[in-house]
């Protein structure tokens, strides 16, 4: 994102590209994404560095630092690929894609997200099915004596904002002119690709 960028205003606040409620929900979502991989992040760093330090000064780390990552890094890649399909920052496989006019391009980015939604759902289903196995086994971390199902519950989670995310930029597609990767994302390369 671009410093000027039109979708956040001076304060740092987001503003959705759509209109009533479902703005309101995107405008939830990134709120909660933001915070959440941003405490992440800083509680991975602040982690690793008390556990270093520690290592050099009394000779032995934290014995439960590698856990609090592992709980961190699973929290910031399933944050992280709502925040992504937000930002239009998914990996694309565009030969083809690019090769059709404006049009065509719209009813085939109305197509991927319409299917992306329904995949990043069915992956949310059978991660919770997931999640279910491991609560009925029980099993714990052996440092920090949580459960480990709780630790995989940001996967179905992630996997249902990304599929909220790409319905509403099937909304997006099908309620606005020109092409969009996302709700505030205008679809182009290099110096075109604006997010709005």
């Amino acid at each position: 994102m671009t410093e000027n960028s039109p979708d956040l205003d001076d304060t740092g606040h987001y503003d959705s590209g759509l209109p009533g409620f479902l703005g309101t929900i995107d405008e939830w979502i990134a709120k909660t994404e933001a915070v959440m991989l941003a405490a992440g992040i800083i509680l991975m760093a602040l982690n690793t560095c008390v556990n270093v330090i520690a290592r050099f000064v009394f000779g032995e780390g934290m014995f439960f630092s590698g856990e609090i990552n592992r709980i961190l890094i699973i929290l910031v890649t399933f944050a992280g690929i709502g925040y992504a399909a937000r930002h239009g920052r998914h990996i694309r496989m565009s030969a083809i894609y690019d090769a059709i006019p404006a049009r065509g391009r719209k009813v085939l980015m109305i197509i991927i997200a319409l299917f992306t939604a329904a995949m990043m759902f069915f992956l949310c289903y059978h991660s919770y099915g997931y999640i279910v196995t491991l609560y009925d086994r029980g099993r714990i971390l052996p440092a920090l004596g949580i459960e480990i199902w709780m630790i995989y519950v940001w996967a179905p989670i992630g996997f249902a904002v990304t599929g909220i995310q790409y319905l509403l930029t099937a909304v997006k597609n099908l309620t606005s002119k020109g092409v969009y990767l996302s709700t505030g994302v205008v679809d182009g390369y290099a110096e075109t690709e604006t997010e709005v």
